[in-house]
């Protein structure tokens, strides 16, 4: 029987109303009650209607999936439901005492679908980490058993009812804040054209790998090098910033476990939750993270190089765009580096960039001593940008302090102060001319080459 085309491809309301149902008469049963006549017969009708809106064109099409089996989309429309319709999950709670959440497990679902032993294995294959459900994340179970929760996984409640997708934390991530646009990046063009170039993989994968046929690949994923204040994570920022998606930074010390298998489950559940959302993730320092694989010396050596293997094939397949830094791109493990749809390197400012920088970085609202120009502190220095960025701040308070405008004298004490950081033995030569500047009482504790 052909399908009207004009059926409403948005409403699965009895979807909802069947999984009710079948609850109510699986809660008789339980109390060995008949069930009512006018409830077999509502049961009856539903499985018609049901049956009516699955076709590619229905309600289930908005996942962009291929068909799925009668079985499949059961066990998705029962994971859905506590989500779409309360009532369902007050009801799965009540059919399984003592569970803490609303979703069904396996055990639920053989009871709630009626399927007899035979038919057991069946839902047990459906339910396989390598199925269609859980390969194409449309459904996710944080650990095997009969008795774990099977829940829908992320954004696909939102995707099928139409509503705003709500982006939440992935576990074990940090959201970084802030907004920047390209007129606020200082690099070379030849950088910030490849940056360009990879938003083109997020933006127009659909083109590429629906309509042209082109391979899916996972990702983007993008490798930013270089020195530690270059940039790496304010560009991360410009193009979260660009997409209007929230920047994650991933914690790696929150999903690394001393227990063997746990890091592989932290990780699961991570890109599980990140999977197709429109978020982009950040690894800093990835030459810790993904260091060429060691020698296997004993069982622990083992496992490290199997978690870092792990962390690999996920972010391999993971559909969203991944941004890793690092400051020595040479340690990264070559297996890893092949993942990559970019690499960027990001070099220390040169002198023009510097002036710049200088020129942004400043409190553009503060007063400033008329000698004071970006053009003069851009060639003094050999900052990079995070240095720069923090003796522009540090001069500012200098100079609130005093209760005077930004002068010189302030920013080179600034500077000190951040060259210093690096604990060091500082010359005067290391200021250039901001040497002459400095306040007399620092001037006399620095090495001074002219002696």
């Amino acid at each position: 029987m052909s399908v009207p085309e004009t059926l409403p491809t948005t409403r699965l309301e009895t979807e909802w109303e069947r999984v009710i149902v079948l609850a109510q008469c699986l809660q008789r049963a339980r109390q060995n009650q008949d069930v009512p006549e006018d409830l077999l017969k509502q049961l009856e009708r539903l499985q018609q209607q049901v049956a009516e809106t699955r076709h590619p064109n229905g309600p289930w099409g908005a996942l962009h999936v291929d068909q799925l089996n009668t079985l499949e989309l059961d066990i998705l429309a029962c994971a859905v439901a506590p989500e779409a319709e309360p009532r369902v999950g007050w009801l799965f709670q009540d059919l399984q005492p003592g569970a803490p959440q609303p979703y069904p497990t396996p055990a639920l679902l053989q009871d709630l679908l009626a399927l007899r032993n035979d038919a057991a294995g069946e839902l047990h294959a459906a339910l396989s980490e390598d199925a269609v459900l859980r390969g194409e994340h449309l459904i996710r179970i944080e650990d095997e058993g009969v008795y774990q929760p099977i829940r829908p996984a992320s954004g696909i409640t939102s995707r099928l009812l139409g509503r705003p997708a709500a982006v939440n934390a992935p576990r074990g991530a940090l959201r970084v804040r802030g907004r920047a646009g390209w007129d606020d990046l200082v690099l070379p063009r030849e950088r910030t054209r490849m940056l360009r170039e990879w938003l083109l993989w997020v933006r127009h994968r659909d083109r590429v790998v629906e309509e042209w046929g082109g391979g899916f690949t996972g990702g983007p994923v993008a490798l930013f090098s270089g020195p530690s204040g270059t940039g790496k994570t304010f560009a991360a920022v410009v193009l979260a910033t660009e997409l209007g998606w929230p920047l994650y930074r991933v914690d790696i010390g929150k999903l690394v476990s001393k227990y063997i298998g746990e890091t592989e489950k932290n990780l699961n559940r991570l890109f599980d939750a990140a999977h197709g959302q429109p978020m982009v993730l950040q690894f800093d320092e990835a030459d810790s993270l993904f260091s060429k694989r060691g020698e296997v010396k004993e069982a622990r050596d083992r496992y490290a190089n199997m978690e870092v293997s792990h962390l690999l094939a996920r972010i391999e397949e993971h559909c969203g765009p991944c941004i890793l830094t690092t400051n020595l791109r040479d340690h990264l493990d070559q297996a890893f580096t092949r993942r990559f749809h970019m690499v960027v390197d990001f070099p220390r400012p040169d002198s023009a960039a510097r002036t710049r920088l200088w020129e942004r970085l400043l409190p553009p609202r503060a007063p400033r001593e008329p000698d004071l120009r970006a053009d003069f502190l851009g060639p003094a220095v050999n900052l990079t940008g995070g240095g720069m960025r923090n003796a522009a701040l540090h001069s500012a308070y200098l100079a609130a302090g005093d209760g005077k405008p930004i002068g010189r004298q302030h920013v080179a004490l600034a500077v000190w102060r951040e060259l210093s950081k690096d604990g060091r033995e500082l010359s005067l030569s290391d200021l250039g001319p901001l040497a002459a500047f400095l306040p007399e009482g620092v001037r006399g504790r620095a090495i001074d080459p002219g002696r």
